[in-house]
């Protein structure tokens, strides 16, 4: 197995990982495992665009998935695609999210696209440093 293919592997669980961070958003502590923990990670979400680690944890996983939702469960629809650059790598994938709203109980469905920049880190390996996502592609 070459280097690029332990790459693939560490990064496929690296996407499981941050998946189980979005199911356990009430958790940050398994977020901040996946995530680089720095002011330059960014993420870039429909309902806003999150600069440095702080914001992403308190406004994206506290305020938007912990306290708006009672459940969550986020799946990928299919392989991600990832491409190795060295001690960079792109991921991009499909996703649909179901969630249970805090108030009133009513149940959310939600589909999309993501893309997600990782650096490998000495000591850290693979961290996630950049994600961008929005709703599935619009047919003509």
């Amino acid at each position: 197995m070459s280097h690029q293919d332990n790459a693939g592997q560490e990064l496929r669980e690296k996407i499981e990982m941050y998946r189980n961070s979005i199911i356990h958003a009430d958790k940050p502590e398994l977020a901040a495992q996946v995530w680089a923990v720095a002011p330059e990670t960014s993420f870039i979400h429909p309902r806003g665009h999150e600069r440095g680690w702080d914001e992403i944890r308190e406004n994206f996983y506290r305020n938007t998935m912990a306290k708006r939702f009672s459940t969550r469960d986020l799946r990928l629809t299919g392989e991600p695609v990832i491409h190795v650059y060295g001690d960079a790598a792109v991921a991009e994938f499909d996703w649909e999210f179901t969630a249970t709203l805090r108030e009133g109980g009513a149940e959310r469905r939600t589909s999309g696209r993501e893309s997600q920049v990782y650096v490998r880190r000495p000591g850290q390996g693979w961290r996630l440093v950049h994600v961008h996502y929005s709703g599935p592609a619009a047919t003509a």
